[in-house]
């Protein structure tokens, strides 16, 4: 249970981090929500992982069908996808969410760090 409230949460601020902050929010939403809610440290990679690759994967898809996927067509074509839109919004996906996989574990060992120094 603790693992899917990982996940939301950390879409959810991910996603209102996105509004204010630039893309590198996601990084202080995953590190906070692994920091709040104690999980084991691969898990809590894997809950950062999912959560921003579900949001950024969404967010993808849904502006390149609201846009009728003219733009991501042209950059699938510049980046070596072979003009696949699918792969490049895969690869958008991927790349937030290893930011956030590594921001959700370091955050996961620093609460560890914390828990020890007061125990």
């Amino acid at each position: 249970m603790k693992f899917i409230v990982s996940i939301l949460l950390t879409a959810l601020l991910s996603f209102v981090s996105g509004l204010y902050l630039p893309w590198w929010g996601i990084a202080l939403a995953a590190f906070l929500v692994a920091v709040v809610v104690p999980l084991r440290h691969g898990i809590s990679f894997i809950a950062g992982f999912a959560g921003v690759f579900l949001l950024w994967g969404g967010l993808a898809w849904w502006i390149d069908t609201a846009n009728n996927s003219i733009l991501s067509q042209k950059i699938a074509q510049v980046l070596p996808l072979g003009g696949s839109v699918v792969a490049l919004i895969l690869v958008t996906a991927f790349v937030g969410a290893l930011v956030a996989g590594f921001a959700a574990l370091a955050g996961s060992y620093v609460r560890k760090a914390v828990v020890e120094v007061e125990e």
